[in-house]
């Protein structure tokens, strides 16, 4: 049997046009925030997690979902809740009364795109299960390793604003994630082409499902690009003075990991690359410092973003 590719990967198209209808999707489902549409696919290309933290009902898991429904690969959510186990993530050994002997169930997150929706709301030790699995694209269980998808990819939901029944997440494990990004309110005509859009999809009835844009081979062909962007060593030096500075000022709570300044510089390389450059440069680090480091220097929004301008301001810029 022939197989039948879903119609828009089927068409004869480059990878860059592929990554190009993904984002002209994604711009679609979440109308009038642009800026969020691009560090989303900086943070997809840098091979990082994304962490989507804002007020209830601004499209984080529809964001989310809108991108996992454009890859072509296995998607899986996890509702976090204070009962949910680290097994209902990992997955765990069930025992076979016909062939007496332990077989492996996967959990959710064998999967390309995991969203893990309100991940403030599981306890500390169900958030600690996506430790491993974030940083090393693998899980242990019962003392076994098994190896996780190489495009394994976290989207997490959190909402700020409310304190009953949540865990904030630990230095541990927000440093797991590339990017902090918050969407806020549309505006005015974006919030009326919002309820038009429901109408629209009111009327289409259920069964809508969209085809993918992108393929997981295009993705790691995309990444392995990202990848080789390069990066001066004047560029490089400006990235240490800027992590070092950050771990000697009193005003930011936690400094800049080595692990942080590495995805610091992924992220930048993904940026050049979205801007169709083949070299990072120092506007690229600066252009992604805030949804970097707002996720790891342990300020709330507003006055991460002051003192990450005021960090920026204040470190030599390479000529």
């Amino acid at each position: 049997m022939t197989a039948v590719m879903p119609p828009d990967l089927a068409s004869p198209r480059t990878d860059v046009e592929r990554l190009a209808a993904l984002r002209a999707r994604l711009n679609d489902v979440l109308k009038g925030k642009p800026a969020i549409v691009h560090d989303l696919l900086v943070c997809l290309l840098a091979r990082g997690h994304v962490l989507l933290e804002d007020r209830p009902g601004l499209g984080k898991t529809t964001l989310a979902k809108a991108l996992a429904e454009s890859l072509a690969g296995r998607f899986a959510r996890v509702q976090c809740t204070p009962d949910l186990l680290p097994s209902d993530i990992t997955g765990f050994n069930l025992f076979n009364q016909k062939t007496r002997e332990f077989e492996f169930r996967p959990g959710p997150v064998f999967s390309d795109v995991l969203l893990a929706d309100e991940i403030n709301r599981a306890t500390p030790r169900t958030q600690s299960a996506l430790l491993e699995a974030m940083a090393e694209r693998q899980v242990t269980v019962d003392a076994e390793r098994f190896p996780l998808a190489e495009a394994f990819f976290v989207i997490a939901t959190q909402n700020p604003h409310e304190q009953h029944g949540t865990y904030p997440l630990p230095e541990a494990q927000l440093d797991r994630f590339a990017m902090r990004l918050e969407i806020g309110y549309p505006d005015a005509d974006d919030e009326r082409a919002i309820l038009a859009a429901a109408v629209a999809d009111a009327r289409r009835g259920a069964g809508h499902d969209p085809a993918p844009v992108l393929d997981i081979p295009t993705l790691h062909r995309l990444q392995t690009a990202v990848a080789a962007t390069a990066v001066d060593p004047r560029v490089q030096d400006y990235l240490v003075r800027l992590a070092r500075e950050s771990r000697h000022r009193a005003e930011i709570a936690t400094g800049v990991s080595p692990r942080g300044t590495i995805i610091w510089q992924r992220a930048a390389q993904a940026r050049a690359f979205l801007d169709g450059r083949p070299f990072v440069t120092p506007v690229d680090i600066q252009e992604v410092a805030r949804p970097v480091l707002g996720v790891r220097i342990g300020l709330e929004a507003a006055e991460a973003n002051a003192a990450i301008d005021r960090l920026l301001a204040d470190v030599e810029v390479p000529a």
